[in-house]
């Protein structure tokens, strides 16, 4: 009842009822004009704030909000090309190839917005290497921003990856898997000045091919600085005391397993080497080192180096010999941070494994808790315990610990004496 009286009282007044709320003592609050006692008054002032606003008043704010409503135009994501309405035609053409578009909204739906879009040309050019319906469909769907590149740049990319592909079967398999690296059309110069470096160099089109989907930004660098980049690492390969003879070989593995090296600067380069040095390590264990770890010392700064060795002497207790001794068998502890490695060496410690097993085999510690954790499980199945043992059963890359495991199964199921197996008696 008060609820209503409240709705009758705003829509009566010749003021909305914000300005009521101003003028609260005259209208509301006072006994003299309502006719209530004061506490009755105070209960309608709650009600009032219960009930819901008039429609000028949410009309007055409407209008209010709209005056700042320009200021949206000059935020980012607003273009010039594109409206705040989806492109029917665009839309149309998906579904013609039978897309679905409920994906494209939900990651990538600001292409749906684009005024200029290339949808039938982009599927014909898939069309020709030899995609099919399905394909296609799985393509634009993956990577949505393939309509909004020019046909004329997709068929220059389709040119240069060419160039590493044996055929187009072949290439189609590769945009299915990486269609996002593919539609990158951006330093199409670049892309194919590298590709014919890297080939001179020596590098197999497979190889290139997956810096192609896996390390792209490798092609962004100017042909010029990838080539500086190839001389400084040879001029540090035959400073450490490697074979000219050998150097070709060394480097190719080296690209092969981290391209990404091609991202470094001669100036960390020299610093790593040189901080490596001051530590103690001879030219010809800092190029084992590199090897090791595949190049990815250079992306380590001399300090978090220097925070790891530091940690690693103080967790195994041991001297500046033993550490190095320590960092040659297990190169991972000059890369591991010290809460990668304290958390594995915590999780080796739960196991029951001694500190003094891990510094004996230390490569365990390139192992992760979980990986540890399923390998004891395992062997403690078969009833080795490896706490009582080496560590070289549990230490190894999956393959050569299901190796590992097999022989131990082996031997534990072989009989000690096998009775048709014939015996070696001297007549």
């Amino acid at each position: 009842m008060l609820t209503t009286y409240c709705s009758n009282l705003c829509s009566k007044s010749q003021h909305p009822l914000c300005f009521l709320s101003y003028r609260s003592d005259e209208y509301i609050l006072s006994p003299r004009t309502v006719g209530i006692s004061q506490w009755t008054a105070g209960m309608l002032w709650k009600l009032l704030g219960r009930c819901q606003p008039c429609r000028l008043c949410s009309f007055r704010r409407m209008l209010s909000a709209s005056q700042y409503r320009p200021v949206l135009a000059y935020f980012p994501y607003t273009t010039d090309n594109r409206s705040n309405k989806e492109n029917k035609r665009t839309v149309e053409k998906l579904y013609k190839f039978s897309v679905d578009i409920r994906k494209i909204r939900r990651l990538k739906g600001w292409v749906l917005l684009e005024d200029e879009t290339y949808v039938e040309e982009i599927a014909n050019i898939l069309q020709q290497l030899g995609a099919d319906e399905t394909a296609v469909a799985s393509i634009l769907e993956r990577c949505p921003e393939a309509i909004v590149c020019s046909p004329t740049a997709v068929n220059t990319q389709r040119e240069i990856w060419r160039l590493v592909c044996k055929n187009e079967e072949e290439l189609v398999k590769l945009i299915q898997q990486f269609p996002e690296s593919f539609f990158t059309v951006k330093d199409q110069e670049n892309r194919k000045l590298n590709i014919q470096f890297f080939q001179e160099l020596g590098l197999k089109n497979v190889v290139i091919s997956r810096f192609l989907t896996t390390a792209s930004n490798v092609f962004h660098n100017p042909v010029e600085k990838n080539k500086q980049m190839i001389s400084i690492l040879q001029e540090s390969y035959l400073n450490l005391g490697g074979s000219e003879a050998n150097m070709k070989v060394w480097l190719l593995k080296l690209l092969s397993q981290n391209p990404f090296i091609l991202l470094n600067s001669s100036v960390a380069i020299g610093e790593t080497l040189e901080f490596l040095q001051e530590q103690g390590f001879t030219n010809s264990e800092i190029l084992q080192l590199v090897s090791k770890l595949k190049g990815f010392l250079f992306q380590l700064c001399p300090r978090n180096i220097q925070t790891s060795i530091s940690f690693s002497k103080n967790a195994f207790k041991c001297s500046d010999h033993d550490l190095k001794q320590l960092v040659l068998k297990c190169p991972a502890l000059l890369y591991y941070s010290v809460p990668v490695l304290e958390e594995r060496i915590q999780g080796l410690l739960k196991e029951g494994i001694s500190i003094a097993q891990i510094r004996e085999t230390p490569m365990v510690l390139e192992l992760t808790p979980q990986i540890v954790q399923y390998r004891i499980r395992k062997l403690n199945s078969l009833g080795y315990r490896i706490k009582d043992g080496h560590l070289a059963n549990l230490n190894g890359t999956r393959k050569e610990f299901e190796a590992s495991f097999d022989k131990i199964q082996a031997k534990k199921g072989r009989p000690l004496f096998n009775p048709v197996a014939p015996l070696n008696v001297e007549e």
